[in-house]
């Protein structure tokens, strides 16, 4: 299986070469050229296989320039018990009938580890497979959790060096402590003054750089990115859907062929987009409910028709989520209105700041999807309500999902079951749940995770622990326009 741009004017190329690549020359993202589709019997086979083995199996539809015995011994690694311990993405019932899948379990204690667990595995081999003899300068701009998972999943990745840029006042306490506290021969880390969409806007400048190309190739690197616009990151998203699926079959909850819906807190849309990927593979699913915060963005499109990132940016406490460029809504649209328009939307997102899809496009976009958001008193509410209701202790992005799941119920009396991605442990923004539980104030930030873990008597996941207690490596700030010279200082 090839690849090729969303724009249509990108090489195509092979799955190593848009892993290793990232973005494709024409400044689209890499789709492949058909989609797979899983049979019945496929069905079957999954549902008596391990985690590593469905990923091994599913990757492997779309990686064909891997081997086999490549995709399962990597999916091993990745999905040990060590870095997952007790399972990657296990599913937790609520009383209310809604199906928690937890995809923050890795050594990160958020989802992108699902991804970013085994995406280094992929590159490195892509780098072999493509004949590449330069190092991989890994870019990434964060919003808080794909930083740390980046930065842990390449940590010490032979011939792979990392920087990561985050927003300086757009992450939770934890989540710059865990960037700034990484550990790593190869990695660096920049907060900036701006927010999540201005690093990531600055991080495609300097892909799209052809000077910038060129020093970097002097110094003998290439860029590639860790961001969901990179296939190798997209892909894995899209085996735990499935898994899920086959969990409920394999627990009595559903049967074989019955639908699902499944809700997901999505900011820059790749989460969400690989469960839409994994229902064009076959997956019954009906619903796929998009659920935003206070930046609700995605929700007004999916009313509308029309992107428009010119309005009000929040800053909230499912930071994560803080976004108003949704890159991987593009891969949608490439799907729904072919490379030519997708093209056209990008280029007046990028000259006005939105667009308006055609109304064709619209309409084939809501057979799919549905939109909610919450604001911020909301989601408060639902953290409280959800752990007095159930004792189900949950993250803001979880509970921004959970009152978008009660919402569609609400509304359309639909009662398929509902799968919830679970993006985060609570803990990472412990003070925040613990106002929301306790509507008392923590004595601080970090104090916070002790004090959330004693007063619901709920474990602190082990990448947490202890963190206040690590040494503090990187400490630099820098303005958007200095990023570039940050990125050459890096690589000397």
């Amino acid at each position: 299986m090839n690849f090729k741009s969303t724009r249509g004017t990108g090489a195509t190329v092979s799955a190593a070469q848009a892993i290793k690549q990232g973005l494709a020359d024409d400044g689209g993202l890499y789709v492949p050229e058909s989609l797979p589709v899983l049979t019945d019997a496929d069905f079957t086979e999954l549902c008596l296989q391990s985690y590593a083995e469905r990923a091994a199996k599913i990757l492997g539809m779309f990686l064909t320039d891997y081997t086999e015995e490549e995709l399962l011994r990597d999916c091993e690694e990745a999905y040990s018990e060590e870095s997952f311990p007790g399972g990657a993405a296990p599913l937790v019932s609520l009383r209310s009938g809604l199906e928690m899948l937890e995809l923050w379990h890795g050594p990160t204690a958020a989802f992108k580890d699902m991804a970013l667990q085994i995406m280094p595995r992929l590159l490195s081999r892509a780098l072999l497979k493509t004949g590449e003899d330069r190092t991989a300068l890994i870019l990434v701009a964060t919003s808080g959790d794909t930083g740390k998972a980046a930065l842990e999943g390449y940590r010490d990745v032979p011939r792979v060096k990392i920087v990561v840029f985050y927003p300086m006042d757009g992450v939770s306490r934890v989540q710059k402590l865990q960037m700034a506290t990484q550990q790593g021969s190869n990695v660096g880390v920049h907060a900036i003054r701006g927010n999540f969409d201005d690093a990531q806007n600055h991080v495609k400048a300097i892909f799209g750089d052809a000077e910038m190309s060129r020093k970097l190739d002097e110094k003998g690197y290439f860029l590639s990115s860790a961001n969901s616009i990179n296939w190798g990151r997209l892909a894995p998203q899209i085996v735990y859907y499935i898994s899920a699926y086959c969990d409920l079959v394999n627990s009595g909850k559903i049967k074989m062929g019955d639908a699902i819906n499944v809700c997901v807190p999505t900011g820059n849309f790749g989460n969400i987009f690989a469960a839409y990927l994994a229902k064009r593979m076959g997956l019954p699913v009906a619903r796929l409910i998009c659920a935003s915060n206070s930046n609700n963005v995605l929700t007004d499109f999916l009313e509308t028709g029309t992107y428009d990132r010119n309005r009000p940016f929040h800053l909230t406490m499912s930071p994560s989520m803080d976004i108003l460029i949704s890159s991987n809504l593009e891969r949608l649209l490439y799907f729904t209105a072919g490379s030519k328009r997708t093209a056209e939307y990008m280029d007046a997102l990028r000259q006005n700041g939105c667009y308006t899809v055609d109304a064709d496009v619209l309409l084939a976009i809501r057979e799919h999807f549905v939109g909610y958001y919450a604001s911020e008193e909301e989601t408060a509410e639902t953290l409280h309500r959800v752990f007095e209701r159930d004792g189900y202790l949950a993250d803001p992005h979880t509970a921004v999902a959970i009152t978008a799941a009660e919402k569609y119920t609400a509304e359309t009396g639909d009662r398929t079951p509902v799968v919830v991605a679970s993006t985060a442990s609570p803990f990472k923004f412990a003070n925040h749940v613990f106002r929301a539980v306790t509507a008392t104030e923590p004595s601080g930030d970090l104090e916070a995770l002790d004090e959330l873990s004693a007063k619901t008597g709920t474990a602190i996941p082990y990448p947490l622990a202890g963190l206040a207690s690590r040494e503090i490596r990187f400490r630099t700030v820098c303005d958007c326009r200095e990023m570039p010279d940050a990125v050459l200082r890096f690589a000397d």
